[in-house]
């Protein structure tokens, strides 16, 4: 469905659910139109609405109700394939459960598994639900066309954009709420949902003057002497549904508990704080508090908008939940150690030990770069979009703004 491109939809009775914020989905309905594709789209929000298509309706009952609804609308229309941004949302738990067990096909998009360039587009499932084989001898029987890639077109800085978008998102949701009153979302709902992304940006300056110097130190004075933790967005699937952890703080108290026990002395841990969560939360106190009780306050250290790649060249090693930031901890020959379920989470590629052995033997861990290059190359292929849910490629033709190739068409 991602080697025939767009063409795979031709004809059929294609549902649309929620998508990201933006106009995305609704770029994306007038391009399967195009191609003979009858499209239908459920707003469950005032933010899908604004964002929504001409064929659209609204649900504006209860979650409970949803399963019915959901049944038999997708009867009565003879649904043969729902598509949905994230399957892990509450409604679409429901919808996808419902539509596996009639036999239809489900479509999900995320963030790219591999940034900034790539949407993730698969069939069934995505992250810890992907169908993605974690079998390495799999990767180690591609021919070479399966995983050499292809020419990528950049996409750019997308901040701004997903801002705007972001904040007329959650704007009309929160203003539309009396009429969607019984809608629940995986995150509050605020009218003012620009003032975190202003003060997203007032926090970055600020941590870039707070900052000054820390990323020269880190790659050379402590160069191979501080493991990396980069952090999740708090309200992230990955943590609420593909990890052991009940939230961002309970993985950083398991997490630095851990390396105040095991790691060498000499060591430092460093917590990146994720550049989407920036205007949302601010651990400081939080960390300083369980390194305090720990007597490690002077080896952990919280940054926020260093470089990665020049962290990644220089930490001795990684630990994450599950992250993009992963496959780029692997592409830079980081020793990485994955605490919740990762595509990439794979022998060989990945410290399969446990964490308090990881901070001792991570020196000793040896990533296969043959099965990397195999694997990421399967990925980018068969799994990943060219473009990006905020802003138009200028070289796609679609009115989405991507460029769905044909190697990333075979689901």
């Amino acid at each position: 469905m991602v080697k025939e491109g767009l063409e795979s939809f031709r004809g059929k009775q294609v549902l649309l659910l929620q998508g990201s914020v933006g106009p995305f989905f609704k770029h994306l309905a007038l391009d399967l139109q195009h191609i003979g594709a009858t499209v239908h789209k459920i707003n469950f929000n005032g933010g899908d609405w604004f964002f929504s298509s001409h064929n659209a309706i609204n649900f504006r009952g209860s979650l409970e109700e949803w399963p019915q609804f959901f049944t038999d609308f997708s009867e009565k229309h003879h649904i043969e394939m729902i598509i949905l941004f994230g399957d892990c949302r509450k409604y679409h738990r429901v919808a996808h459960a419902i539509a596996d067990k009639k036999g239809m096909d489900i479509g999900v998009f995320e963030e790219g598994y591999i940034r900034p360039d790539y949407i993730t587009f698969e069939k069934f499932g995505v992250n810890g639900h992907s169908q993605i084989p974690r079998d390495p001898l799999f990767y180690q029987s591609l021919s070479n066309d399966e995983f050499s890639i292809l020419e990528t077109a950049p996409v750019g800085s997308t901040f701004r954009y997903a801002a705007w978008w972001a904040t007329l998102y959650y704007f009309y949701s929160a203003l539309l709420y009396p009429l969607f009153r019984h809608y629940s979302h995986h995150r509050p709902l605020n009218l003012f949902e620009g003032v975190y992304w202003i003060r997203s940006v007032w926090r970055k300056q600020w941590y870039r003057y707070k900052e000054f110097g820390m990323q020269k130190s880190l790659s050379t004075t402590y160069t191979k002497q501080y493991f990396l933790v980069p952090l999740q967005i708090s309200t992230d699937a990955q943590i609420v549904d593909h990890s052991d952890f009940r939230s961002v703080e309970h993985f950083l108290e398991k997490v630095i508990l851990s390396f105040a026990t095991h790691a060498p002395k000499e060591t430092l841990l460093v917590i990146k704080h994720h550049p989407l969560d920036r205007g949302y939360n601010d651990y400081t106190t939080y960390i300083h508090k369980i390194a305090n009780h720990h007597n490690i306050t002077r080896r952990v250290h919280y940054i926020h908008d260093q470089h990665l790649p020049t962290l990644l060249e220089n930490a001795r090693g990684a630990v994450m939940i599950n992250s993009t930031v992963g496959l780029a901890a692997i592409h830079h020959n980081t020793p990485l150690k994955v605490c919740g379920t990762a595509i990439y989470d794979i022998e060989g590629l990945t410290y399969q030990g446990s964490l308090n052995q990881f901070w001792n033997q991570s020196s000793n861990f040896k990533c296969n770069r043959e099965l990397y290059n195999r694997f990421n190359g399967y990925i980018i292929n068969y799994k990943q979009i060219n473009g990006s849910f905020y802003r138009k490629l200028k070289r796609s033709d679609l009115e989405c703004g991507i460029i769905w190739s044909l190697s990333t068409s075979n689901m």
